[in-house]
């Protein structure tokens, strides 16, 4: 009788934890995300220009929204206008990703599972892209340009993030 009850009784709790899980995934529908804003964005650009000035350094900067839209682009004068499109390539492989771009590509000389992004059109393995998130949840991505190599692209990202946002990565 008491292996029966005991029975009956996780019975009981698989029952209702599926019909919990059921009726939690469908109650709503209507996801709540939180997002970049233009104001964001803006000011991350502004942080991350003058991360790179202060390095006696000029770039591209870009960032995109949570969805890979591109919000906000500001250019110095002295820089080639190839590193625009190189930046938001940075910043939605980033976002895509959840990973800085300087690490994928690490990932992607050296691990052979990663090595096949390197053929995806759509991202590039450069560093200079940086995720951005508001505590765990990604909110968009910045990507810097022009500014000497991927290793100070991404040094002017990673101050501008800290500077803004300090306690978000």
């Amino acid at each position: 009788m008491k292996v029966k009850r005991s029975f009956l009784h996780l019975v009981g709790l698989f029952v209702c934890a599926v019909y919990g899980s059921a009726n939690a995934a469908t109650s709503n529908p209507i996801l709540q995300q939180s997002n970049m804003s233009l104001a964001l964005a803006n000011q991350l650009i502004n942080a991350t220009l003058a991360a790179c000035h202060a390095d006696n350094r000029s770039a591209v900067v870009t960032v995109v929204d949570r969805g890979g839209n591109l919000i906000a682009v500001q250019r110095d004068d002295q820089v080639g206008p190839h590193n625009t499109g190189a930046a938001q390539l940075k910043a939605f492989t980033a976002l895509s990703t959840k990973t800085p771009t300087r690490l994928l590509a690490e990932r992607a000389r050296t691990t052979p599972d990663s090595q096949n992004l390197a053929t995806l059109d759509s991202l590039l393995l450069i560093g200079g892209g940086v995720p951005v998130f508001s505590g765990k949840e990604i909110i968009g991505a910045i990507g810097v340009g022009g500014a000497g190599g991927a290793a100070q692209d991404e040094s002017c990202a990673l101050q501008a993030i800290q500077q803004i946002l300090p306690t978000s990565n």
